[in-house]
């Protein structure tokens, strides 16, 4: 009776402790142990890059995992985790890691908050303010052609036929000359003085030199600028903001680093 009661508590141990290993394991694959934190890594990966994880998602990871470990033992067994290859390739891949947990523990030390979003975009707002001109131009390397080319616009030659044909900025050039709304300080200081003298509508009598050669300038539009409304940027200056802190967190270890 002793011994039966001694089997039987030895049982009950035995089929605890499986129990727990289970609760620890989605699966064993030719009676290695494949843990629930694989499926819980990869969830949170997935996490990250706004995936919800649905049930069926789960399901569709733990077929992953399994799959992997039924892979990488194929892998083992043919020695392919002793070569060289593969030990530097994994070492590049804890780098990778390791920098990415870095780079993840300083934004968390240093959040973007709303008020640096809302300075941010008071700061843009000060500076975009003011009047905007809708212009066009054409572009081109020597005096006598801009000359020659106001001369036939005069003469009833149509502005954004000859930008097309004509001008060196091919990305205002395909579009007749179309600058779109920009405000003076998009250009440079002998482009913007005599767009901004112009009248709506006006052409510039002469060739405007510049460094980029002479231009031929029309002044289409004029209104006061037009500013995006907080909350449609608040996300665009976020990403502007913590990618400015994580390039100049970058550049002052690399300024800090003994580099010989």
């Amino acid at each position: 009776m002793k011994n039966h009661f001694l089997s039987l508590a030895l049982t009950l141990t035995l089929g605890t402790l499986a129990t727990g290993a289970l609760a620890q394991n989605i699966a064993l694959v030719n009676g290695k142990a494949v843990p629930k934190s694989r499926v819980q890594a990869l969830a949170q990966q997935l996490e990250r890059s706004g995936r919800p994880i649905t049930p069926e998602i789960e399901g569709q990871i733990k077929d992953e995992v399994i799959a992997r470990e039924i892979f990488m033992q194929e892998a083992q067994k043919k020695g392919l985790d002793a070569t060289e290859d593969y030990k530097l390739q994994l070492e590049l891949a804890r780098q990778t890691i390791l920098i990415r947990e870095l780079f993840a523990d300083y934004q968390k030390a240093n959040p973007v908050t709303d008020a640096d979003i809302q300075a941010e975009y008071d700061r843009f707002i000060a500076s975009t303010s003011g009047t905007e001109y809708r212009a066009r131009h054409i572009l081109v390397e020597k005096e006598d052609q801009a000359r020659a080319i106001i001369a036939g616009i005069k003469k009833g030659q149509k502005f954004e036929d000859i930008a097309k044909k004509q001008s060196k900025d091919p990305g205002s050039g395909a579009k007749g000359g179309d600058l779109d709304w920009a405000s003076p300080g998009n250009f440079v200081k002998e482009f913007s003085e005599a767009m901004t003298s112009l009248k709506k509508g006006q052409m510039t009598d002469n060739p405007v030199k510049s460094q980029f050669g002479f231009h031929i300038i029309r002044l289409d539009d004029v209104r006061q600028a037009q500013v995006p409304k907080f909350e449609e940027v608040k996300p665009q200056i976020a990403q502007q903001l913590q990618q400015g802190r994580m390039n100049a967190y970058q550049q002052d270890l690399r300024s800090k680093a003994k580099v010989e």
